[in-house]
């Protein structure tokens, strides 16, 4: 087998083609989105290196696949042609997400604070996660406002979030190290 070449100098003059074809500028609004989802994938990464129990480190694989997922479900042109299956994100999905992040706060105290972002290494990746989800997030709803975007798609995106907070809290708790916003001067 040949191997690929990783650069095609198609690229060179500021545009990239979507899945169905058409070129597109680099600054386009779809790039900004899959180019997020991909930084939010890498940090996941990251992420999982830092996690020592096998079920997250086995969600947090399930997500990447499904960041992935995601990536290519937003660089197809879905406004003229159909995404393929293996770029649909399904409510059992959602659910997956949902379950998981039911699992997990069950396990923590009430919130009673805002918290702040830190505190151990997994915990304070976490974060990251958890705010490049979000602008991962905004940025699929620019595409939904001028291309469609599957329900499914923005719902796993703003799920996301949420499981990275509790992560983020389970982590913490574990070496307690979780650390409050302080309203007023400290």
């Amino acid at each position: 087998m040949k191997k690929s070449i990783i650069y095609t100098k198609t690229g060179d003059k500021g545009t990239t083609a979507l899945v169905g074809g058409t070129r597109v500028s680099k600054t386009h609004l779809r790039l900004e989105s899959y180019g997020t989802v991909d930084e939010l994938n890498s940090h996941i990464g990251w992420l999982h290196v830092a996690i020592e129990e096998q079920r997250h480190g086995d969600f947090l694989r399930f997500l990447q696949h499904k960041l992935f997922t995601i990536g290519s479900y937003l660089a197809t042109e879905t406004e003229s042609k159909e995404p393929k299956q293996a770029s649909i994100v399904t409510r059992r999905d959602i659910e997956r997400i949902e379950r998981q992040i039911d699992e997990i706060d069950s396990t923590l105290p009430p919130l009673k604070r805002f918290v702040l972002p830190g505190g151990n290494e997994p915990a304070s990746r976490a974060h990251i996660c958890r705010t490049i989800a979000r602008r991962a997030e905004r940025a699929a709803y620019r595409v939904a406002e001028e291309y469609p975007v599957s329900e499914e798609v923005l719902i796993f995106l703003n799920r996301l979030s949420d499981y990275f907070f509790v992560l983020s809290r389970y982590e913490n708790i574990k070496t307690s190290e979780e650390i409050f916003w302080e309203q007023g001067d400290i």
